[in-house]
């Protein structure tokens, strides 16, 4: 018989999930062909994980989403 296994406090709580049907609150987020993709706390963060994307898929249309401001901009 397998016993559950007790958890600690040590532990770290999962990630917040996000929701593919509302925009973030807070942050940068990568929108990939109008679907939000991975999020960061710097625009300078986002700018550069877009820029590798778009090196590594450039028929893909990436832009960086603004929480505060509610904002796309999109890098070509």
């Amino acid at each position: 018989m397998m016993k559950k296994p007790v958890l600690t406090i040590d532990e770290p709580q999962p990630k917040k999930a996000m929701r593919a049907d509302r925009p973030p609150t807070d942050g940068f987020v990568t929108v990939v062909d109008g679907h939000f993709k991975s999020e960061f706390d710097t625009a300078e963060a986002a700018e550069t994980a877009v820029r590798k994307l778009k090196s590594a898929y450039p028929m893909l249309q990436i832009e960086i989403y603004d929480a505060a401001n509610k904002a796309r901009t999109l890098l070509s």
